[in-house]
């Protein structure tokens, strides 16, 4: 029989596996599961003081979601509501902006420990505003992240923001299906509704498709679409002139099954407003666009109660894809 050289390593005894854990590990297993229930408790009691969460998305940047987002919390806030939104762009934060608030930062509570909380700004009618951009040393400042790091910050958005008691919570999502959509479908498993923003471009509506498949994936209920940009009436002969197409989303959202929630007009003052911080549908109330978006708030908001309602009790963390 040979003999083992000497240094040689003994081969480990049968049934043993290199790999395995000792009790150190297993302990910071079990630490890691137990942040990971705290965490998901207090979600729970986050989300579980805000009635409706209405997610806003696209499946292609520059239609103007984030424009319809901010409008929307300030056209639910100016009926009384109690509105939050949640900038959910972590890279490209835009919603300040468009409120107002580009350059303030984020405070915390006063309270100590692991109790301390951020505290949302508070924007024009009281909504309540966290994003990204308040936690930002300049609004200069690049987030170079991937996706763990972009779960993980809307995560923290759920577990230490101060939202409080709202009647909606609007949760202004990126453009098309990545990280941060698959991250608050995750956490937001009560979600009241999805509203899909589109342009009457095909180009546009080819990516709405998309954007729909996503959503009925995650067992999401989708409340409707709104086409932005619908056409433009001159100030001066009062002829309408379609820019782009005419009908093509109403047509797309009927093939689709889904509701349409009206078309928004181009406005110069749209944009003019947003860049000034002030959203367009709190002032102006006779022109064509902000009577067009005050109807598809209503539509939004009669949607949004039949969502809630069809859904039953013992499945409302469940989700559902129709209303």
């Amino acid at each position: 029989m040979a003999k083992k050289k000497s240094g040689e390593k003994q081969a480990q005894p049968s049934g043993t596996c290199p790999s395995a854990k000792g009790p150190a590990d297993e302990q910071a297993q079990y630490e890691a599961f137990q942040r990971r229930v705290e965490e998901a408790k207090a979600i729970e009691r986050t989300l579980g003081q805000i009635e409706h969460k209405l997610i806003v998305l696209s499946g292609k940047g520059g239609v103007g979601k984030s424009t319809v987002a901010t409008n929307l919390a300030a056209a639910l806030a100016a009926e009384g509501n109690k509105v939050g939104i949640l900038d959910a762009d972590i890279t490209g934060p835009d919603v300040p902006k468009m409120l107002g608030l580009e350059g303030q930062k984020a405070k915390v509570s006063e309270a100590a420990g692991p109790d301390q909380m951020l505290e949302p700004l508070t924007g024009p009618l009281g909504i309540k505003v966290m994003s990204t951009s308040f936690l930002l040393q300049s609004s200069d400042t690049a987030l170079v992240w991937r996706g763990p790091m972009k779960m993980g910050i809307i995560k923290e958005f759920f577990v230490h923001v101060n939202w409080g008691k709202l009647d909606y919570l609007i949760i202004d999502l990126p453009p098309g299906t990545s990280d941060e959509p698959l991250s608050i479908a995750q956490y937001v498993k009560d979600c009241t509704g999805v509203v899909i923003v589109t342009t009457p471009q095909e180009v546009s509506l080819l990516d709405i498709s998309k954007a729909v498949t996503f959503t009925k994936l995650l067992k999401l209920p989708i409340i409707g679409i709104v086409e932005n940009m619908s056409g433009f009436t001159c100030p001066h002969c009062g002829k309408k002139v379609d820019i782009f197409k005419s009908g093509s989303t109403e047509k797309a959202a009927k093939g689709m099954g889904i509701p349409y929630l009206g078309a928004i007009p181009i406005d110069p003052d749209i944009s003019t407003m947003g860049d000034s911080g002030t959203p367009f549908v709190s002032s102006k109330k006779d022109a064509p666009s902000v009577k067009a978006f005050k109807d598809i708030v209503g539509r939004v908001e009669k949607l949004a109660a039949v969502c809630e309602g069809s859904r039953p009790a013992k499945d409302k963390s469940k989700g559902n894809s129709e209303c």
